[in-house]
């Protein structure tokens, strides 16, 4: 499996640290795409947006973005053409992103959960596969309407 990326700016650096962490024990290997050399300066539409794209070039299979709510990790990744990023605050939901809409991201809050829920949500989020089934038209669908604004 390809390395995990994560991301994060500066309201959340504390709280990646420990999922990068988490992630490692479990036996991923991660590739961190924080700018920790120049934190208080990043904002998160430049991680974000560069994480989606390793993404959609293969780098990575998944990736993780942390912000302060997740709001705009989840906005600036889903601008990437394939990409679909969930803001995700619950292990359902998590769960649901990966098997229901195939989400290649998930974004966290560092600002609405913990540390312990971030990891179980973590956790649940890698856990999952895409079922496929019936969830595969909708898919289709997201990637129709998202060729329809390309050609305006």
């Amino acid at each position: 499996m390809l390395p995990i990326a994560i991301g994060a700016d500066d309201a959340a650096f504390e709280l990646k640290k420990i999922l990068v962490k988490h992630i490692q024990e479990r036996g991923y290997e991660v590739t961190d795409y924080t700018r920790e050399s120049d934190i208080a300066n990043t904002a998160y539409p430049d991680i974000a947006y560069e994480v989606a794209h390793a993404i959609k070039d293969g780098k990575h299979q998944r990736g993780i973005l942390i912000c302060g709510t997740g709001i705009g990790m989840s906005i600036t990744a889903n601008k990437v053409s394939g990409i679909r990023a969930a803001q995700c605050h619950d292990t359902f939901s998590a769960e649901r992103a990966r098997k229901s809409n195939n989400a290649q991201i998930v974004t966290l809050g560092s600002r609405v959960i913990g540390a312990e829920l971030a990891k179980t949500i973590v956790d649940s989020w890698l856990a999952s596969e895409f079922e496929g089934g019936r969830s595969v038209p909708k898919v289709e669908k997201i990637g129709w309407y998202e060729n329809l604004e390309k050609q305006g």
